[in-house]
């Protein structure tokens, strides 16, 4: 089994200011790929409460690529691919977001219309709360939360491990 974790964090409230981009590939329950970057979001534009959140300003993005110029990497890695999310409609309507401000065809990627979500596999387990962290604690999968690749991975874990 194939399949692609996906974390973004983004700077402002807009679903097209992402900032940061986390992605891990399983294959048969091991990591065969991660992909992390930072991204400078549109004008460069930060809310102080979503920094309070992941600790990324401007500073860190003043020369950060933009997210047209890391989109090759990421098609390459989630094309055509079963993609998981912890919250899948937050993270799904960001990638939809951006591509659009960027004039990028989001249809293009072959995707399901809903991703898988870990959030609502583990809410469906019972766990309260089911929020990423939380989540991770109890399953004990290691979690920089709000890191984007550390996200990725414990939600690819998670996703791997849903039938425990």
């Amino acid at each position: 089994m194939t399949f692609v974790a996906i974390d973004f964090e983004t700077a402002t409230g807009y679903r097209n200011s992402a900032c940061a981009i986390g992605i891990v590939t399983i294959n048969n329950g091991s990591i065969i790929d991660e992909y992390h970057s930072l991204i400078q979001p549109p004008e460069n534009e930060y809310w102080s409460q979503n920094i309070r959140v992941h600790g990324i300003t401007s500073r860190h993005t003043y020369s950060a690529p933009t997210f047209d110029e890391i989109f090759p990497e990421i098609e390459k890695r989630i094309k055509n691919r079963v993609v998981v999310a912890h919250n899948e409609s937050f993270d799904r309507s960001v990638l939809k977001n951006t591509m659009q401000y960027y004039d990028l065809d989001y249809y293009g990627l072959n995707l399901a219309d809903r991703w898988e979500c870990t959030m609502k596999i583990y809410k469906a387990k019972g766990f309260t709360p089911y929020n990423l962290g939380a989540c991770c604690r109890e399953m004990s999968i290691p979690l920089n939360h709000h890191e984007a690749l550390s996200d990725a991975r414990g939600c690819a874990m998670l996703y791997y491990r849903r039938n425990e």
